[in-house]
């Protein structure tokens, strides 16, 4: 019988064994990931204020790009520079981390899991690891029991012929066709001739018309004078959660007794689907209480699961008021109104911990749907998040 088995090696899983592992050493902790790398085929990017120290020191072990210097947003109306360093993480990185720390025997990949348990897991081969606590990181499943739109995204590594020029990262242009939903293009400067460029929406459905998309980033690049080479990319389909109810999603999982995190246990920011301040705090609180009896460890994980969904309620209801402006085209201007906002307000929204006076400064002056349409959205059921996510 093993100490901890985690299932799932994304960023969730991935951050869960490598804390419990500096922790508690003498543990044996293993990681079962179905694919064939931890961390799959994606790239992570947070603000230095959405960690405080001990998870700033969790992912310093990490090769990141980061940006000193801060990070430019660009509206019709405007452009903005702000000074919050910002850090991003490939998975390559992550997997090549993680393998340099954790013990060879200790992360099995191809390894799906089939079915999961208070005692142990059974993998789709037919084996079974005895384990004191499983722990779930695999990724959110659509339910009936939550409610919302979709942030749906294709993004691509560029090297382009000649230096690009850009110095940091732009991570809202939305000086784009909207195409029916908040469009915004992301772009991180990974070195002079690289560029991560990335297609963003929130919209109503889980569509994700990857050739479509691609022939957008192709203008976008054509358009900003970036011409090169593809090496790499990256698709997903998130949840932008606006309601529902989060005991019911988590009951229906079945499991007694497991440990659920990650976004599958519904830890993400409801609004911008964030989910790397919360597996980093997760991961840590995991680390503290290793040694708990694995039902101990899936209430007190219940527990925070309950108090984070009180914590970002605030988000939910402004994504209700986000997906209900009348006419898609015209969601940019929520986040055009909230760019002008301060940036320690900015910073702290994006960490997941708005005081009750940001949110007062966010509801205030001009709504950006009208208070009819805005009450509406507050006790309006939404859809429900249900839908395949797309590859």
């Amino acid at each position: 019988m093993i100490d901890m088995a985690v299932v799932g090696g994304g960023l969730a899983g991935g951050l869960a064994a490598l804390a419990v592992r500096r922790a508690h050493p003498e543990l044996n902790v293993a990681i079962f990931e179905a694919g064939d790398s931890l961390g799959g085929n994606h790239r992570w990017s947070w603000f230095a204020s959405d960690l405080d120290a001990p998870g700033t020191q969790l992912m310093a072990g990490f090769a990141t790009t980061e940006w000193s210097g801060g990070y430019d947003v660009a509206f019709p109306g405007y452009t903005r520079h702000l000074s919050s360093p910002y850090r991003s993480l490939a998975s390559r990185d992550f997997d090549a981390a993680l393998r340099s720390e954790l013990p060879a025997a200790a992360i099995r990949t191809q390894a799906r899991a089939a079915k999961l348990a208070a005692g142990g897991v059974t993998l789709a081969s037919g084996e079974h690891i005895a384990a004191r606590c499983v722990i779930d990181c695999r990724d959110f499943t659509p339910s009936a029991q939550l409610r919302g739109g979709w942030q749906v995204f294709v993004g691509r590594h560029l090297r382009t012929r000649t230096a690009h020029g850009v110095a940091d990262p732009i991570v809202m242009d939305t000086r784009v066709a909207q195409h029916g939903a908040y469009r915004f293009v992301y772009t991180l400067p990974l070195g002079p001739n690289e560029l991560f460029v990335e297609d963003t929406y929130y919209a109503d459905e889980p569509a994700l018309d990857r050739a479509a998309l691609e022939a957008r980033i192709d203008r976008y690049c054509t358009a900003m004078g970036w011409h090169g080479d593809r090496l790499g990319g990256e698709t997903g389909v998130l949840p932008v959660i606006t309601g529902g109810d989060i005991a019911a999603y988590r009951a229906a999982l079945g499991g007694a007794g497991v440990v659920r995190s990650g976004a599958r246990g519904g830890f993400v920011h409801p609004l911008t689907s964030y989910t790397l301040p919360f597996a980093v705090a997760n991961a840590l609180a995991l680390a503290r209480h290793a040694r708990l009896p694995g039902d101990q460890l899936a209430a007190l994980f219940e527990d925070r699961a309950q108090r984070h969904w009180q914590a970002t309620r605030f988000y939910r209801s402004l994504g209700r008021m986000l997906f209900d402006a009348a006419e898609p085209e015209e969601r940019y201007r929520v986040f055009e109104r909230f760019y002008r906002l301060r940036e320690p307000l900015i910073e702290r929204f994006y960490a997941g911990n708005s005081s009750t006076a940001d949110k007062l400064r966010i509801l205030s002056g001009k709504p950006p749907v009208s208070v009819l349409a805005a009450i509406r959205a507050l006790l309006g059921k939404g859809s429900p998040l249900v839908h395949e996510r797309s590859q």
